[in-house]
């Protein structure tokens, strides 16, 4: 699936099943909620803290995917082609950073 079809995707699916889309600051407040959600599972799986029973071993991939739909429905309601802006950033990536992990001893 491109970006493209991605975005075209969730848009179909709030139009068919949501109803309309969250205002876009609500979606922000969800966008941060499901970071913390991935965050937590890094923070316990990966990271140092204790995994608690009541964790019920989470799907990481879920929680991505769930970061991924929601910046995707901000991309919409704002009229942000994200195929657009992702390769507009990346070119800028690539232009500011060409040299600069070359030389990082801690890479």
């Amino acid at each position: 699936m491109t970006i493209e079809q991605l975005q075209q995707t969730v848009d179909q699916w709030i139009k068919t099943f949501g109803v309309r889309y969250f205002n876009e600051l609500t979606n922000t407040a969800l966008l941060m909620e499901e970071v913390g959600e991935v965050a937590r599972i890094m923070a316990r799986r990966y990271g140092e803290q204790s995994e608690k029973p009541s964790d019920n071993n989470p799907d990481l991939a879920d929680e991505l995917a769930d970061v991924l739909f929601v910046l995707v429905c901000l991309a919409n309601q704002t009229g942000i082609d994200l195929t657009e802006a992702v390769n507009k950033n990346l070119q800028k990536k690539s232009l500011r950073d060409k040299d600069r992990h070359h030389g990082n001893n801690k890479l």
